[in-house]
């Protein structure tokens, strides 16, 4: 694995991180504050290139390979993870999942809107009793002739409010994952409502729905793939899914790092520096070595996926180790900062909050650890 950046990549990083800091980093603690991100956001998301990465210019998207996605995903996730979670899941869960496995006619219908973000999308998997267990939701599509009608509900929706489509996995058969299908929904039919959920821990300025799909009817061209492979479809997503949200792991824990060695610097107790003092260095050493290793994890599921290897353990690795280090990280960030970083006027509480909530989704801590023990002795601890 070559760890050099090609010229073209480390312009992109210095652009990443410059449209961060005018854009977002001065906005994020308002948007916080307001649990509600400027919707106008998303159009400069879609301006600079951020929402068509890794798609084909030929269905507006803006090209690139994984790790210039991932470059990217960890300056969004520095400067607010609320922003990086909208471009992880409009492009990387459901972009690049009709581009895999959509119709041509698809790809020309919704590609193009999504990547200019004229439109965004969200991933209707999660239900209000079904997380970890997907393959065994009860949203049902029923085929009736031409048509397909979709009755259930989805929790816990980045972007639900927000979305003009919708990846929503129903059952089109018996039980378990082979009985489930992919759709895309247009939030605007009949019978599709969302309800925004607020009063988060963390991730406040970001679009958070339940939606509720009472008889919503989809023609049959509206399924995405075959019946029955929406499970391969949503756990396909989901493995690249983790590598983004491990690289917005690592931008969050550079943030707590790069936040901690200012203040450390500026802070001065008993006469100097606390910057000078030996158990605050080991706070910011085991900050910057976590950090560290956690890219290096993400690059190297960019690597495997560029090479055409497998790469769902490794992502699973880089998803386990970059979010409990994202965590670690805001904490020991509230800890240089002392009782000033128990306070929302500097940015490290906010990364403890939102560091959270990236040990539980898009698999959790556990579910990862499952996942690498399958890989690692060919026994599965789900069955």
């Amino acid at each position: 694995m070559d760890l050099s950046l090609t010229d073209e990549q480390q312009a992109l990083w210095d652009l990443a991180r410059d449209f961060i800091d005018r854009e977002v980093v001065p906005n994020s603690r308002d948007w916080d504050r307001r649990e509600q991100v400027d919707r106008g956001i998303v159009a400069k998301l879609g301006a600079v290139g951020f929402l068509g990465m890794t798609i084909p210019e030929e269905y507006g998207g803006s090209g690139g390979d994984n790790l210039s996605y991932c470059l990217v995903m960890e300056e969004l996730g520095r400067g607010d993870s609320a922003i990086r979670g909208i471009v992880s899941v409009s492009l990387g869960l459901v972009g690049k999942s009709i581009h895999k496995w959509g119709t041509e006619e698809q790809r020309q219908r919704w590609l193009p809107r999504l990547c200019s973000g004229e439109s965004l999308a969200c991933f209707g998997l999660t239900e209000p009793d079904t997380g970890s267990d997907a393959g065994n939701l009860s949203t049902r599509a029923v085929r009736e002739g031409d048509e397909y009608v979709i009755t259930g509900s989805k929790m816990f929706i980045t972007n639900g409010t927000w979305a003009d489509v919708s990846l929503v996995f129903a059952r089109t058969g018996g039980p378990g994952p082979k009985g489930v299908s992919a759709f895309l929904v247009p939030t605007d039919a009949p019978g599709f409502e969302h309800r925004e959920i607020k009063g988060k821990l963390g991730l406040r300025g970001q679009s958070t729905g339940e939606l509720v799909l009472d008889g919503v009817r989809v023609p049959a061209s509206a399924r995405l793939g075959d019946e029955g492979v929406g499970f391969k479809i949503a756990m396909s997503a989901l493995d690249k899914g983790r590598m983004s949200v491990a690289a917005g792991c690592v931008g969050l824990a550079k943030g707590a790092l790069e936040a901690s060695v200012q203040y450390a610097k500026e802070r001065t107790q008993f006469g100097k520096p606390i910057a000078s003092y030996q158990l605050v260095q080991e706070m910011l050493a085991d900050m910057a070595v976590g950090t560290d290793a956690a890219r290096l994890l993400v690059w190297r599921v960019a690597d495997l996926i560029e090479r055409g290897l497998p790469f769902g353990t490794a992502a699973s690795m880089a998803k386990l180790h970059a979010s409990e280090n994202a965590v670690a990280a805001a904490n020991l960030a509230i800890q240089v900062f002392g009782g000033y970083g128990y306070l929302d006027e500097y940015p490290v509480s906010k990364y403890l909050r939102d560091a959270r909530v990236m040990t539980l989704y898009e698999g959790t801590t556990q579910i990862q650890k499952l996942l690498i023990g399958r890989a690692l002795t060919g026994v599965n601890a789900f069955a």
